[in-house]
């Protein structure tokens, strides 16, 4: 896992693998702070393209990710797969308990 300030969030990518299969991404980047390198581009796939539409510009987060390589006509390409990502810091939440009202008044009308 890593954290950061959220930065950028990129359109949503769509394209069609070689098998014939539909596919599509969302890239994001985050600031973690760092002296060197602070920028760090994730990308979503499938389903989890939409998880990052819960966060703003500027919020701290947490990505948990997997890092992957792969060779493709003798060039190495890596990524960065982010797959959940959490809100950091003083983040609040409100649990609602539903309220019944009860009138314990005439009972008399009701139709059973």
């Amino acid at each position: 896992m890593i954290k950061g300030r959220l930065v950028q969030i990129l359109p949503i990518e769509v394209g069609m693998s070689k098998a014939g299969k539909e596919w599509k991404k969302r890239n994001f980047i985050i600031d973690t702070g760092e002296k060197y390198n602070p920028l760090i581009c994730f990308q979503l796939f499938g389903d989890k393209t939409d998880i990052i539409e819960a966060y703003t510009i500027g919020q701290e987060i947490e990505v948990s990710y997997n890092l992957s390589s792969k060779e493709f006509g003798g060039k190495w390409y890596s990524s960065i797969d982010a797959w959940k990502i959490t809100p950091v810091g003083n983040v609040q939440q409100t649990k609602v308990e539903p309220t019944i009202a009860i009138d314990n008044g005439d009972i008399g009308d009701l139709v059973f």
